[in-house]
């Protein structure tokens, strides 16, 4: 049996930490930059963390098994 492929656009989007925690970039900081205020640019740099809900969906979604 051939091994299951990934999912290559969750495979760009998510990260596993060596804690097994799956973190992303945060949406809303492409473009049109100018009309969001610095502090609300500045919290949008920062990492955000998947649930502990959906984690083993993710998870599956991007770990070649």
């Amino acid at each position: 049996m051939p091994k299951m492929k990934s999912k290559r656009g969750a495979k760009k989007r998510f990260r596993v930490t060596a804690s097994g925690k799956i973190k992303h970039r945060r949406n809303y900081k492409s473009h049109i930059l100018t009309s969001k205020s610095p502090k609300r640019k500045r919290k949008l740099r920062k990492y955000r963390y998947i649930d502990s809900v959906d984690a083993p969906r993710v998870k599956s979604m991007i770990l070649e098994s």
